[in-house]
């Protein structure tokens, strides 16, 4: 336990951004379930709508340093590439 209270505030500070992140990944995770589950219903139109809502989405958590710049990549490179085999 934190024994000073510049340690207790910061064990406080870590536990409300740790709450404020859970939620900022959940959200982004569920977009990508969307695309996901658009691509499953093999619906075009509507993956590549969710898709394009779902792209400045996890930008955004790249730059909030909620997910790593390349995982990000990885994700929309993958979704891309089932969303262009929908359509072909």
């Amino acid at each position: 336990m934190a024994n000073s209270p510049q340690a207790r505030k910061r064990a406080r500070q870590n536990e409300q951004n740790r709450k404020h992140n859970a939620g900022l990944r959940s959200m982004a995770r569920t977009y990508v379930k969307k695309v996901q589950s658009q691509i499953d219903a093999r619906n075009y139109e509507e993956a590549r709508t969710a898709y394009q809502q779902a792209q400045p989405i996890l930008d955004s958590m790249v730059n909030k340093g909620i997910f790593k710049k390349n995982k990000v990549a990885r994700i929309k490179s993958r979704l891309t590439t089932r969303i262009k085999a929908l359509n072909a």
